[in-house]
């Protein structure tokens, strides 16, 4: 195939690059055949040809798709698209948020200025956010965050650190200093010196954090913010904190295992290799009804603390899923629910499935932005029990 349609599909494809995705030259070469090979009879046709070659993984439909909606427009889309971006546009769409992944495609797609070579080298030394950065970037909501914007958000998460909640748990340590006599350790002590003499040996709780175990929601209504949010629970992994994790869709997928890799990117990476089901539907009460049945007695041991990260819109709300959330509710010590949609000031618990969740549920916080990770992040610390309920979960229930 040659001519202008093989020329689109290059600059396509370096479009694409620009916005965070892994495309190099052999992707576009494979892109030029498959649409040669594939036909162009409808637009979905080329949609789908390029989107089999260019993704290959899930959370980069979303970037595939806001830059082939405004890469692929008809004639003048160019233009149209400059004269939105500039200084001038009017006031009603500068307040227009873009919707999710049109961010990184919009700045991809802008033309860079040219800067004098001072400059360039000015801005390399400062590597570092400024505070007022810093400030603005937590306030930012994950949806509308650019790919630079992405990366700092993360270095920024890698560096998050849950306070020290250390508790007593049952298990038993020995202490020369402990308040227990332990039995067995003395009456050894005593055969090794003839059982003349017993010298008591002392034992005492084993201190440790509890263990987290969280719930995500992947579907498609919130997948912009459980990707970063599951990169908050690599670098709590990571930290040598013992944190089950699972997400869910249409079914429950244990991936403790693949977010233990050292690389938060090659982590989620593998994680999303094995979940089939991302950015699919959402049914909540079969997910919680397959972890009571099958990892709550595993995981939820020695006060542990669930994060049930969803935004409770359920796709088909069912009676037993009240059920299954006042299950999990008794069977550990806190259950905090994170919920991207009380980013919105009038949030109102109008939806089935929010209204059935929320009278189990020992909190319930908004978690759509690197500020309300970190009021996460010091509400897990010490002193924050069952009965510390925020006065946004008061309103929300009401």
């Amino acid at each position: 195939m040659t001519g202008r349609l093989a020329d689109n599909v290059a600059l396509f494809g370096r479009a694409l690059r620009a916005a965070g995705l892994p495309v190099g030259p052999g992707a576009v070469v494979d892109a030029v055949g498959a649409v040669e090979a594939a036909g162009i009879a409808r637009r979905e046709d080329l949609y789908w040809t390029l989107h089999s070659v260019f993704v290959t993984r899930h959370e980069q439909s979303a970037v595939f798709d806001a830059a082939f909606r405004l890469f692929w427009r008809r004639r003048g889309f160019l233009e149209k698209l400059l004269s939105e971006m500039s200084p001038i546009a009017p006031a009603e769409r500068a307040r227009e948020k873009p919707k999710p992944g049109e961010s990184r495609v919009l700045e991809a797609m802008r033309p860079q200025r040219k800067e004098a070579p001072e400059e360039v080298v000015e801005h390399e030394v400062s590597a570092r956010l400024t505070t007022s950065d810093r400030d603005v970037l937590k306030e930012r909501d994950f949806a509308q965050m650019s790919a630079a914007e992405i990366a700092r958000a993360k270095r920024l998460i890698q560096a998050l650190v849950l306070p020290d909640d250390s508790r007593p748990t049952r298990r038993m340590t020995t202490d020369p200093r402990g308040r227990h006599v332990d039995l067995r350790a003395s009456l050894r002590r005593s055969l090794r010196g003839g059982g003349a003499a017993i010298e008591l040996a002392h034992r005492s709780r084993t201190v440790r954090p509890p263990p987290i175990v969280a719930l995500v929601d992947i579907s498609g209504s919130v997948a912009e913010y459980s990707r970063l949010f599951l990169h908050f629970l690599h670098a709590l992994a990571e930290r040598r904190r013992r944190v089950q994790s699972f997400v869910f869709a249409t079914r429950l997928t244990n991936v403790t295992r693949e977010l233990a890799h050292r690389d938060p990117d090659d982590a989620l990476a593998r994680a999303a290799t094995r979940v089939r089901d991302w950015e699919g539907g959402t049914r909540i009460a079969s997910a919680l009804h397959d972890f009571n049945q099958t990892w709550s007695r595993r995981v939820l041991g020695q006060g542990a603390v669930v994060l049930l990260f969803t935004d409770g819109l359920e796709r088909e709300v069912e009676s037993d899923l009240a059920f299954e959330a006042d299950r999990l509710h008794r069977s550990c010590r806190r259950l905090v629910w994170l919920n991207p949609l009380l980013r919105f000031g009038a949030f109102e618990a109008r939806a089935a499935g929010i209204r059935a969740l929320l009278p189990h549920v020992d909190e319930f916080r908004p978690i759509h932005s690197l500020a309300s990770m970190e009021d996460l992040v010091r509400a897990l610390g010490p002193g924050q029990g069952k009965d510390a309920k925020p006065a946004r979960f008061l309103r929300a229930a009401s």
